[in-house]
C-alpha cells in the first residue's frame, strides 16, 4: 500500500515542469521560509520570542531524535530498491523519518501551539514539504506520516516540559522572595 501511494504521487514527477520546479523549490528551500518566519516572530515581542525559542528547542530535539533512530534503524529510500523518478540527487542514508518534514513540523507545531493562524499556515507548508519529498522520489508516504507525528510530538513535549519548568520557576521565586528580604 505504501509503495502504491508512492507510485501514484511519484509518477507525476517529470510530467509537469512547473510543478516539478515548485516541488524541488519546496523540498530544498522551504527551510528558509521557516527561518524567516522565526526571525520575524523574534522581533515582534516577548511572547513571540518565547515561541521562537520553543521552536528552536523542538527542532533541536527532533534532529537528535532522528540521529538516534538512524543509529539503530535503516530503511532504504525508494530509489535504492526500485526504479523511480528522482528530480534531485539524494544521500544514500535512511528514508525512515524525513529530516525536512521533521524540522518543518517541529517548528510549525511550536508556532501553532501559540499562534493559531500563522501556525496553521506553517503546518500547511509542512504538509507540502512532506508531499514534495514523495514527489521528488526521496521518501515513502509512511515516512512522511511518521515524520509529521514525531515532529509534532516533540514540539508538544517541549511545550509541556518548558511550560512546567516556567511554573516551577515562578513557585521557586515566590518561595525564596521572603528569604531575600
Amino acid at each position: 500500500m505504501d509503495y502504491k501511494i508512492f507510485r501514484i504521487i511519484n509518477q507525476l514527477a517529470g510530467r509537469y515542469s512547473v510543478l516539478d520546479m515548485l516541488m524541488v523549490l519546496i523540498s530544498n528551500k522551504v527551510r528558509y521560509l521557516f527561518a524567516f518566519v522565526l526571525m520575524l516572530m523574534w522581533f515582534r515581542g516577548y511572547s513571540q520570542r518565547k515561541v521562537t525559542v520553543y521552536a528552536v528547542i523542538s527542532a533541536t530535539f527532533t534532529l537528535l531524535t532522528n540521529v538516534l533512530i538512524q543509529c539503530f534503524y535503516f530503511k532504504p529510500r525508494p530509489f535504492m530498491k526500485r526504479r523511480v523518478g528522482i528530480l534531485i540527487p539524494s544521500k544514500m542514508n535512511s528514508a525512515f523519518l524525513s529530516k525536512h518534514t521533521l524540522l518543518a513540523t517541529a517548528v510549525s507545531t511550536s508556532i501553532l501551539l501559540h499562534e493559531r493562524v500563522i501556525g496553521a499556515v506553517m503546518w500547511g507548508v509542512s504538509l507540502l514539504t512532506g508531499f514534495s519529498r514523495i514527489w521528488v522520489g526521496h521518501h515513502y508516504p509512511s515516512d512522511i506520516i511518521r515524520s509529521l507525528f514525531v515532529g509534532s510530538l516533540t514540539s508538544i513535549i517541549v511545550e509541556k516540559v518548558f511550560g512546567s519548568l516556567k511554573i516551577m520557576n515562578r513557585k521557586t521565586q515566590k518561595s525564596y522572595a521572603p528569604l531575600r528580604k
